[in-house]
């Protein structure tokens, strides 16, 4: 049994995260700006943190081995005035210098942690299909979500100093019924319409919530992983395909594409209908090379998974 610290623990990815680490016998420490509104469980406290203050309660080192790092303002769940796109990216590096400035100034027994970063790294396919998905030693994208990733993994750097292992997770499109992006892209399914943004070219690297959470505790477990990893199912499909399968699977045939312009996005939308818009195809094989297996390979047993029976 570990003790485990989670920031963004009551987030989509986080819950799915504690519910497998508990299930396994490990004690989890979720830290959160208001810890009082959530009740202790089996295997899971809660701690006061503040990363704009870079401030974590002190009281939960004694005895973890491991932080996992998810805290960070949603990217889609706004509109990116230049105030959200500013909480966007504090919200991440500010919670990365609270956790380095917590391990350089605490007693402690944490030798790993773990951090999402996201797919948003990279920039827009050079061309599609891109015959050369992106991977994990490619630069970041000069434009907004490539250099918030950038400060993103960049604010945990100093922990590789301290002799912590450091492992960044960049992922692609989760897919779970518990919420995120498959929820939106369902919505207007229930009137029989498969909402296909732009051309319906761009490529979408995805991945199943179960196989995302078994990466996390995959990275815990083998303490030869380091750096990067590209967190994305091996088949990346186009947003045509995607919303398609989608619409058989919940509508059988009863469904009618309907493409939506890129101008209308992007007057929806502003800046973020840029990466509704973008291609980005991106490798998983380095997490190959390790020895993970994937569960859900394939984009349509996923979602069958997901629409057969309750997952996380």
């Amino acid at each position: 049994m570990a003790k485990i610290i989670i920031t963004g623990g009551t987030g989509l990815i986080g819950q799915a995260l504690t519910k497998s680490l508990t299930a396994r016998g490990d004690e989890v420490v979720i830290l959160t700006r208001h810890p009082e509104k959530y009740k202790a469980q089996s295997g899971i406290t809660y701690a006061g943190w503040d990363p704009a203050r870079h401030w974590i309660d002190p009281e939960v080192w004694p005895g973890a081995t491991a932080v996992i790092n998810l805290a960070g303002a949603g990217v889609a769940d706004k509109r990116w005035s230049n105030a959200r796109k500013q909480e966007i990216r504090d919200s991440r590096v500010q919670g990365g210098e609270a956790i380095v400035k917590a391990l350089s100034n605490q007693k402690h027994q944490v030798q790993t942690v773990i951090s999402a970063s996201a797919i948003g790294w990279y920039g827009p396919d050079p061309q599609i299909p891109n015959p050369a998905p992106f991977r994990e030693d490619a630069p970041a994208a000069d434009d907004f979500l490539g250099q918030t990733c950038l400060a993103w993994e960049q604010s945990l750097h100093p922990l590789e100093a301290l002799n912590i292992r450091l492992v960044k997770l960049r992922t692609g499109i989760v897919l779970s019924r518990a919420g995120g992006a498959l929820k939106e892209f369902s919505r207007p399914l229930r009137w029989g319409i498969a909402a296909i943004m732009g051309s319906g070219r761009q490529h979408i690297s995805w991945i199943h919530i179960d196989d995302l959470v078994r990466i996390y505790l995959f990275a815990l477990d083998h303490p030869d992983c380091r750096g990067n990893f590209n967190a994305v199912a091996p088949t990346p499909v186009s947003n045509q395909q995607f919303i398609e399968r989608l619409g058989k699977q919940l509508r059988g045939r009863f469904f009618i594409p309907v493409y939506i312009p890129a101008f209308l996005l992007r007057w929806i939308l502003g800046e973020m209908s840029v990466e509704v818009l973008k291609s980005t195809t991106v490798s998983c094989s380095r997490l190959h090379v390790e020895g993970f297996q994937f569960l859900y390979p394939e984009l349509q047993p996923a979602l069958q998974q997901l629409h057969d029976k309750p997952s996380a």
